[in-house]
């Protein structure tokens, strides 16, 4: 019987929660204080996504560079690959919360969205 020990992240709780697997099999999923947790687990250990927030450079903004963050989950194996594509993408001020900086990163059908607003240098 394999163990494995998570930190939930479905809630701010942060429950520890503990995973017993036979043959890679949940069997049994202990220490959660609210489903969100055993949901979490079984996301974490079948299909693993991550939200990723990152900044991009603004041209002509009244601040040099813009929060950004993909719209939905992606895939956690192609964390590495987004932040890459993001590496030398440059925004025209103004930009817009919500504005689409760049859609279907590393192949993922997800985009990339602004979450603060940059206004234009005047």
């Amino acid at each position: 019987m394999e163990k494995k020990e998570l930190t939930c992240i479905g809630c701010p709780l942060g429950c520890g929660i503990t995973v017993e697997l036979k043959d890679g099999e949940i069997v049994s999923i202990t220490g959660n204080t609210c489903k969100k947790g055993e949901d979490y687990v079984r996301k974490e250990l079948t299909n693993p996504t991550r939200i990723v927030t990152s900044i991009v450079r603004v041209k002509g903004g009244k601040i040099p560079m813009v929060s950004v963050k993909t719209e939905a989950d992606i895939p956690k194996g192609k964390i590495f690959d987004c932040t890459k594509a993001l590496q030398n993408v440059i925004m025209d001020a103004p930009v817009h919360i919500g504005d689409v900086v760049l859609a279907d990163v590393a192949g993922t059908g997800v985009s990339i969205v602004a979450t603060k607003n940059v206004e234009a240098i005047k």
